[in-house]
């Protein structure tokens, strides 16, 4: 009986537990069926959510490299820091201040801003933006060490100057575009102009994660990256560029400028070779640049040329016929054009002159006779020629257009003070583009500073083509003006532009501001220049120096024309040139040496006159000048002989007559 009730008992157990199993098989399937079919997107949404996460891959920015193929600028992945507070305190259990610890050291912002920063009431916060790549990387071990799973760091692109501040004008920058996307758009410069050509490329993917939010197989992401964006080729010689900027920066500190510009370029191309802007107060971290320092004065600012424009208006006098070279023009120091005294900047005659004296004296009264003669309708046609009054086309942003007078309305007075270039307008870079006509033959090229665009396949997508502009002069024009200019560099006032060995053709100019607000000229302010070309025989270079504002000595020829010859020397030998002047024997530097003119005073304030025999006609009116006296030229060349006798003395404003011979 006992062993029957035991097997009883044993089937009802072995029956209980088979529909026990039979019911949980039952629900198993049931639950996978519901799961599979029922739940399906219910479930695979959860999955998705805790697995799959969404990741903009973006490419880098285009990189742009200067001729040579050195990079000017381009694009490096780095970090960028965010914050969980609430998950900081909630769940990590850590103060503001012991995160803020870790952080400081590897980020732009101070300690007590970061312990701000984590004090908000929010799950999201951003710390910093785009460390530069040793605190990124550093940031990124010290996180690890840390374990502090509520900071994120987030790879973006940044834009990398590897020049810092060098021809930071011409690129520009870039920043945030409107979805909050750093370095992701260009604001100034090639940045902004080539936007559609470099700007970086983005594409969405899905990654799924592990369980701590890293992707799995994080390789495979590779193939979801957007294609690489173009590159872009300058005409810009990073070396030019550096000699440019070098002596800028020293002429900023020399003539405590308000600001200074150069632009160098390749007369027979346009290829642009340098473009410097330097603005007093300037930083020389690239990363501590005012938007204000970004403005490129060389393309952008106009300003009225001076003196520089004269041998424009005598090549296109010229050109058409009304004038020669041997016209002779009685000055008398001052001339009346409609009612209006127009003077020499020393209110003197110099007699009978050529167009060789009107231009390597800068004599206003000769170039206003010349001008009105020719007259004003013919004279702005040839302006216009020469490419004045409109804008090069060059592929920088905001270029200016210059101003020009009406032909129509232009009165005889407007003519005269065009031909000293007064009443107009221009861009340093019209004016270069002008005397690169003069150093080619009178053939114009447009200027233009991009060389190539090239796909990422090392392709070519775009190549720029030398453009000609037209040939405003004739050859023979241009030739006649290059020998003129060759002897004020050499001769006359721009003797301090010379470059030993060397023949170049220039020509200096002064000019009082513009008042931009309320019309005329800014009392005691003035623009100083300088402008040439050469070696003569076969011009590499056209280059221009201004410089706006300067505190003291203003005159072009002091202090632009030896900015000019501090660069110039160091490009031949850059470039290789051979000299085309013999060299002066060491006796004769010696007799050079000894012959530097200074101001000598006595007790009473008169001048003690030199001896001015073998002084260039620039040498001669600087220091007369300087001594506060007059100039009487006779003739062209060098000083040999003097009126008033060598140690004798004179009173301030009195005048001095030298005889000069070639």
């Amino acid at each position: 009986m006992k062993v029957q009730a035991a097997r009883k008992r044993l089937n009802l157990n072995a029956g209980s537990w088979f529909l026990v199993l039979f019911f949980i098989s039952l629900g198993i399937i049931l639950r996978y069926t519901y799961v599979q079919i029922v739940a399906k997107d219910t479930y695979s949404e959860r999955f998705s959510n805790q697995f799959l996460t969404d990741r903009v891959l973006q490419s880098p920015r285009g990189t742009i490299f200067d001729r040579n193929g050195n990079p000017l600028a381009l694009s490096v992945t780095v970090n960028s820091v965010s914050a969980d507070p609430t998950m900081m305190r909630v769940v990590a259990k850590k103060t503001p201040e012991e995160v803020a610890d870790v952080l400081a050291p590897y980020v732009r912002i101070s300690r007590e801003e970061i312990i701000k920063k984590l004090n908000e009431d929010t799950a999201f916060v951003w710390i910093d933006r785009l460390l530069d790549v040793p605190n990124s990387n550093g940031i990124e071990a010290a996180i690890k060490e840390a374990k502090f799973n509520f900071i994120t760091l987030h790879k973006e692109s940044r834009r990398y100057y590897p020049n810092d501040t060098l021809l930071a004008q011409v690129l520009g920058f870039v920043g945030f575009n409107e979805d909050g996307k750093a370095d992701a758009e260009g604001k100034a410069g090639l940045e902004a102009a080539l936007d559609d050509v470099i700007r970086s490329n983005e594409v969405k993917v899905s990654i799924y994660n592990d369980t701590a939010g890293r992707p799995v197989f994080e390789s495979v992401q590779s193939q979801f990256l957007p294609d690489q964006e173009k590159s872009v080729n300058l005409t810009i010689d990073t070396t030019v560029q550096f000699i440019a900027e070098r002596a800028l920066d020293k002429a900023m500190i020399d003539t405590k400028a308000r600001s200074a510009a150069m632009i160098i370029m390749d007369p027979k191309t346009g290829e642009i070779l340098a473009m410097a802007n330097k603005n007093r107060g300037m930083a020389s971290d690239v990363n501590k640049l005012k938007f204000e320092d970004y403005r490129n004065n060389a393309v952008v600012s106009i300003y009225e040329p001076g003196s520089t424009f004269k041998p424009i208006i005598a090549a296109s006098a010229l050109a058409a016929g009304k004038w020669q070279l041997d016209t002779v023009y009685n000055d008398t120091g001052t001339i009346i054009i409609d009612g209006h005294h127009m003077k020499n900047w020393d209110g003197k005659g110099s007699g009978k002159v050529r167009l060789l004296d009107i231009l390597k004296y800068s004599i206003n009264t000769g170039m206003a006779y010349l001008g009105t003669t020719t007259g004003g309708e013919i004279l702005t046609d040839y302006v216009k020629r020469f490419g004045f009054g409109k804008a090069t086309g060059i592929e920088l942003p905001a270029e200016g257009d210059g101003i020009l007078f009406d032909p129509k309305t232009m009165s005889k007075l407007d003519t005269a003070t065009m031909s000293i270039g007064q009443g107009i307008a221009v861009t340093p870079l019209q004016m270069v583009q002008a005397f690169g006509a003069l150093a080619n033959g009178g053939k114009m090229m447009k200027p233009h500073i991009i060389k190539s665009i090239v796909n990422p396949d090392g392709t070519i997508y775009k190549e720029a083509q030398d453009v000609e502009q037209g040939q405003p002069i004739p050859e023979s024009i241009a030739k006649q003006i290059t020998d003129i200019l060759e002897k004020e560099v050499s001769e006359g006032g721009g003797h301090k532009a010379y470059v030993e060995g060397y023949q170049f053709a220039g020509k200096t100019g002064t000019a009082q501001k513009l008042d931009p607000e309320h019309g005329g000229y800014l009392n005691g302010r003035y623009i100083a220049s300088f402008i040439g070309y050469g070696p003569v025989e076969d011009a590499k270079f056209v280059a221009l120096v201004v410089i706006d504002d300067p505190e003291g000595t203003y005159y072009g020829s002091q202090i632009a024309a030896p900015v000019f010859q501090d660069v110039m020397t160091q490009l031949v030998r850059y470039y290789k040139l051979s000299p085309t002047r013999s060299k002066p024997s060491k006796d004769d530097a010696k007799q050079s040496a000894s012959k530097v003119l200074s101001v000598q005073r006595n007790g009473d304030g008169s001048v003690i006159i030199p001896n001015f025999a073998g002084h260039t006609y620039g040498e001669v009116r600087d220091w007369v000048h300087e001594a506060g006296l007059t100039l009487k030229p006779d003739g062209t060349g060098y000083a040999t002989s003097q009126d008033e006798a060598a140690g004798s003395t004179m009173e301030a404003g009195g005048s001095v007559t030298v005889h000069f011979s070639r």
